[in-house]
């Protein structure tokens, strides 16, 4: 009919509507825009000047009370939940077991001076490193049984605002998963927090992605960086280390170095002027030389610490031949009165399955690629555990010559030739039963496992390391040294 207004078809908005539309969401997007230019991942802090003193560092840590005479090293691998759980195992084992040493009754879980971790094990040492024994009340819900993987997915897929946050250059998943962390499991802990429990010495190991070098979270490496660990969030430090390339995104520090006056020791500077490209010290020494200019390294991107080393065994290593013999990393630390050295090396290591050697056909790239990681760490993992076993010899007699000068050296329980090595595995090869091997060896490397599979982990850790030959020989030799009566 002629003079009325016809309505609008259905979907076409009339042209006032539609510029209300387009200023709707030229706010969102300008909004958005806003949030992903604000969003940036928290930097470490800067120091004026270092104190070797003070910090989280090895000789400013250690339990109260624990044996002068006994060093405990644990290592715990990476292995997403497979291996944080397979490591809390090996902790409970440690807080069952009670020795007669010193004269006193003791937990083995309290004779532990370091724990050297990486990617999923870090979680484990992280949380023991800072609540202690609230590990045991708390660590199952908060980790081991949560499926953390689907909460991280989550905070990806189903909030707008962590998509806008994303579009920033300046921050990423890493610092999302970060930010969970610390949030949901380590209750905004910092190395501070983690100096103040006055527990054994965490080293929660990551890899420079540009250099291949691992990286401990110690104040030692963050004086070299002229930056203040003592702020820094646990959290941080744990997701850096399971960063696993291609999943998660790097995790980034800014170095400060030349603006703290800190200088590499004397005998440092002199294995660089020699320039002994034969001696392992001399490479450890001129990896660590580019950290020390800001201009060449301004900043440090890190990965999965599993990339350097994935049982967290380098550290130890790393350390000796920093220091140029085992006698002076011990008189370093304090522990030159040592008589037993103890490496417990928990190692969650899957396998390849031996069904492809049986298939007709190529593997998926996915498989092969996976195949590639598995024996890569293996091999890796075999060569580490040998570089140790065959440093034991020279590392007796560095400590031998040391302590008991050019004389005659005894080695009565007790007296300054005393001195044993011990290393403990932990690992899934042990088990005898082939079938209990291959599925443990077979578990998937994330954040997410059933309960029933976390419970078997903490079992079959304990079973391991009660029946090791090894082990056995530890607690014997304790009961029946000098200190132990």
């Amino acid at each position: 009919m002629e003079g009325r207004v016809q309505p609008p078809r259905r979907g076409i908005s009339v042209p006032g509507e539609r510029l209300r539309l387009g200023r709707r969401w030229a706010t969102i997007l300008a909004a958005s825009l806003l949030i992903a230019g604000c969003a940036h991942y928290p930097l470490n802090q800067p120091i004026t000047k270092t104190d070797p003193g003070s910090g989280y560092r090895e000789g400013c840590t250690g339990t109260p009370g624990n044996s002068d005479h006994l060093v405990l090293y644990l290592t715990f691998s990476g292995g997403g939940t497979r291996a944080a759980a397979f490591c809390y195992g090996v902790l409970e084992e440690l807080r069952d077991m009670v020795v007669t040493f010193d004269g006193k009754n003791r937990r083995l879980l309290d004779e532990v001076d370091s724990i050297s971790a990486v990617s999923g094990g870090s979680f484990t040492a992280a949380y023991y490193g800072l609540f202690g024994e609230r590990i045991f009340q708390e660590f199952e819900t908060k980790f081991l049984k949560k499926n953390i993987q689907g909460k991280l997915a989550s905070k990806i897929i189903f909030n707008p605002y962590n998509w806008c946050r994303l579009l920033s250059p300046a921050f990423d998943r890493s610092d999302l998963a970060a930010e969970y962390y610390d949030q949901h499991i380590f209750d905004h802990g910092t190395f501070a927090d983690m100096a103040a429990r006055k527990g054994p010495m965490i080293f929660i190991n990551a890899t420079d992605m540009v250099t291949g070098i691992r990286l401990g979270f110690s104040q030692d490496f963050f004086d070299m960086i002229c930056s203040d660990l003592s702020k820094f969030p646990v959290a941080r430090a744990a997701a850096a280390s399971s960063a696993v390339p291609g999943l998660l995104t790097p995790m980034s520090l800014r170095n400060y170095a030349g603006s703290c006056g800190f200088t590499l020791p004397g005998g440092l500077e002199r294995v660089l002027q020699e320039q002994d490209t034969a001696s392992r010290q001399y490479h450890f020494v001129d990896d660590a030389r580019p950290y020390l200019n800001v201009d060449e390294k301004r900043y440090i991107h890190l990965v999965d610490g599993g990339v350097a080393d994935n049982l967290g065994l380098r550290t130890v290593l790393d350390r000796v031949t920093l220091a140029g013999s085992a006698w002076n990393a011990l008189k370093h630390v304090g522990a030159d009165r040592t008589h037993k050295f103890v490496f417990i090396v928990v190692n969650a290591e899957t396998e390849v399955s031996r069904d492809y050697s049986s298939w007709p056909n190529p593997p998926a790239l996915a498989t092969m690629l996976k195949s590639y990681s598995s024996i890569a760490i293996g091999r890796y993992n075999y060569e580490t555990i040998m570089l140790l076993r065959e440093s034991f010899r020279r590392w007796t007699e560095e400590v031998q010559k040391g302590r008991c000068g050019e004389g005659a050296v005894s080695t009565e329980p007790g007296a300054c030739g005393d001195i044993k090595f011990y290393l403990i595995e932990v690992k899934f090869d042990a088990l005898k039963d082939p079938a209990e091997r291959s599925h443990f060896k077979g578990l998937h490397t994330t954040f997410k496992l059933p309960e029933e599979e976390v419970d078997k982990l903490r079992e079959v850790a304990r079973r391991i390391l009660s029946q090791s030959g090894e082990y056995q020989r530890l607690l014997r030799d304790l009961q029946n040294s000098p200190e132990g009566n």
